[in-house]
C-alpha cells in the first residue's frame, strides 16, 4: 500500500515549485490520481509533462503505484 503524501513528496523533490495534490481513487493504495501545477512545465508537451511525473515518482510505477491518472498544468 503506498500513501498519496508520499507521492506528493516524490514529486515535489523533483519539481521544487510545484502545487501538487495526490489521492488514492479507490483506497487501496494502488490507484492514485495527480493534479500538479508548476512552471518546469512550460513549453512542454503533455507527454513531457507526465514523463516528468513518472520520474520522480521512479521505482514506485513499478510497484506499488498499478494506476495513476496524470493532469497536469503550468502554474
Amino acid at each position: 500500500m503506498f500513501d498519496p503524501f508520499e507521492i506528493e513528496r516524490l514529486i515535489k523533490v523533483e519539481l521544487p515549485d510545484c502545487k501538487v495534490e495526490a489521492l488514492d481513487q479507490t483506497g487501496g493504495g494502488d490507484h492514485f490520481a495527480v493534479n500538479v501545477k508548476s512552471n518546469a512545465f512550460k513549453g512542454k508537451s503533455m507527454l513531457e509533462q507526465h514523463r516528468m511525473i513518472y520520474k520522480a515518482l521512479g521505482d514506485a510505477m513499478s510497484g506499488p503505484i498499478h494506476a495513476l491518472t496524470i493532469h497536469t498544468e503550468v502554474l
